[in-house]
């Protein structure tokens, strides 16, 4: 074979490696998240307490799902939904970044040390099993990881198989000066933003130092760029985005070119007291341990650098990315980012759902006050923009893969928005509707009744915590019977002529309205305090 035909051969070999990493990785991170879901939630809930709490929540469950991605998009879901304060959620982040770089410790010590193809072949095959039989359950989400992870180890196999045959045949930058580190930056940058995956860039630098291809130094610098270029990711990803998602992208910025920076002006010292450090931890002679041990390391450095710089930091973010969050017809829950993880995608849908609620039942309280309907046009624009917004989040949320019980929890939350909708509406048909007049003293307290028994219901709806079924049932009593009472005093006096007949059909349609509006507020809220959270 023609040493040509050989190159392009083995170039084939790296480019299947590749994709057989980056779909092994997709599907073990997919796998991991649903599996793992609930215990995100309960860590990550939890991660208030202290900076050493965050910064070890973050590490912890980045560990254990493998996607900083997954747990960044899940900070933000948290600080989006007011269960975590900014502050908390920096750390969360910065410990997301230690904990990616289990990644390479698994491609060091498991994928470059063993012939991972027994171990490779069984996991994809029982993976896809479970996967099969476990479909929409735990079991299922399990199996998914399992075959990623079998897919991931056949990649390394395969880069590693084609890194021994690009060894005699090309060179990467080699060298300590200027240009040289920064080709070597370079390709990690360029490598991370091509791939969208910063461990895929690990991965591929750690076999190419493994098989001669780059010295340990000129590899670390590579390891630098794929750390900075995950910026442009994150930088992507806020485009657009909530004002937390945002506060959260500049942080992961920040923190990635000052660790960057630190960890370049450190490189020749940091190389060679790893290697002391590696000798002393006894891990294995190779270049691939000492670039995992440099990447935790640095990645660390880092957190130790933020740790006297987070609250101005926290302080400068909460200041920045203002004007659309006070914008009331913006959606401020709905970040594309938390539909990788659903649990929090619904979190976030049902806060936006709330919201919605509050300017629908706005706008049925001006009606009941008898306010015309060029009062309630602004709340009318606001509400159409919400329900709008959650319609689109709906349509790419639905595109996720989701458990049965996250899938009941969506209908219900369609269920829910269906009814601020009917609501909304019905409160702009009622402002269009004059209220009757003062036509007899019957009349006015009949229609006062009515008024204060509905705003009690509206009242109720706006409380933070829900009545119980028992009250709800009284109040809905209630209503329906004043509503009864202002009805048959409506149609006395129209047929003693005491209002016009077209004055009483319109007051009529007019309470009618109202009082739907209000049932439906209540239906709403009832459902949202009881809805289920998915598992």
């Amino acid at each position: 074979m023609s040493s040509e035909s050989s190159f392009v051969q083995t170039l084939g070999t790296m480019a299947g490696g590749l994709g057989l990493f980056l779909l092994g990785m997709g599907l073990m991170t997919d796998g991991l998240k649903l599996a793992a879901g609930p215990a995100l939630h309960r860590i990550l809930a939890g991660a208030t307490r202290t900076r050493a709490h965050a910064l070890g929540s973050g590490l912890l469950v980045t560990a254990l799902v493998q996607s900083s991605s997954a747990v960044t998009v899940a900070a933000i879901g948290f600080v989006n939904a007011g269960l975590l304060a900014l502050g908390p959620a920096l750390w969360v982040l910065f410990g997301a970044n230690v904990g990616t770089t289990m990644t390479g410790w698994i491609v060091a010590l498991i994928g470059l040390k063993f012939k991972v193809e027994a171990l490779a072949m069984p996991l994809a095959g029982l993976g896809a099993l479970l996967r099969l039989t476990g479909e929409g359950r735990r079991s299922g989400a399990i199996g998914t990881a399992l075959a990623g992870f079998g897919l991931l180890f056949m990649g390394i196999a395969l880069l590693q198989q084609a890194f021994a045959g690009l060894a005699g045949q090309i060179s990467l930058p080699q060298g300590t000066g200027p240009l040289a580190v920064l080709a070597q930056l370079g390709i990690g940058v360029i490598m991370t933003v091509l791939m969208q995956s910063s461990s895929a860039a690990m991965a591929i630098t750690l076999t190419a130092a493994q098989g001669g291809l780059i010295d340990a130094q000129g590899a670390a610098a590579v390891v630098i760029g794929a750390n900075v270029g995950t910026t442009v990711t994150a930088v992507l990803a806020a485009v657009g985005a909530t004002p937390n998602a945002r506060r959260a992208a500049t942080a992961h910025v920040v923190f990635n070119l000052l660790t960057g920076l630190v960890a370049l002006l450190l490189l020749p010292w940091l190389i060679g007291a790893l290697g002391l450090a590696r000798e002393a931890l006894d891990l294995p002679p190779d270049p691939a341990t000492q670039l995992a041990l440099f990447h935790t390391t640095f990645n660390v450095l880092g957190v130790l650098l933020m740790w006297p710089l987070a609250a101005r930091l926290t302080h400068w973010l909460q200041q920045r990315f203002r004007a659309r969050e006070e914008d009331e017809a913006q959606a401020q829950f709905l970040d594309d980012n938390v539909l990788a993880v659903p649990t929090l995608a619904l979190d976030a849908l049902a806060r936006e759902a709330a919201r919605a609620g509050q300017v629908a039942l706005r706008m049925t309280r001006s009606a009941l006050r008898g306010a015309p309907a060029s009062a309630l046009k602004t709340d009318q624009a606001v509400f159409a923009s919400l329900d709008a917004a959650i319609e689109r989040f709906v349509d790419r949320l639905r595109r996720a893969s989701m458990s049965q019980a996250a899938g009941a929890r969506l209908a219900e939350l369609l269920r829910i928005e269906r009814y601020h909708e009917e609501a909304a509406e019905l409160a702009a048909n009622a402002a269009a509707l004059a209220p009757p007049g003062p036509a007899d003293a019957h009349l006015a307290a009949a229609d006062t009744a009515f008024a204060a028994a509905a705003g009690l219901l509206l009242s109720r709806c706006e409380a933070d915590e829900a009545p119980g079924a028992t009250e709800w049932q009284g109040d809905l009593a209630a209503l329906d019977a004043r509503y009864q009472e202002l009805k048959a005093a409506l149609l006395s006096a129209g047929a003693e002529g005491r209002l016009a007949l077209t004055t009483m059909e319109q007051a009529l349609r007019r309470s009618s309205a109202l009082r739907r509006a209000t049932q439906q507020l209540c239906k709403a809220r009832g459902r949202l305090a009881d809805a289920p959270r998915a598992p």
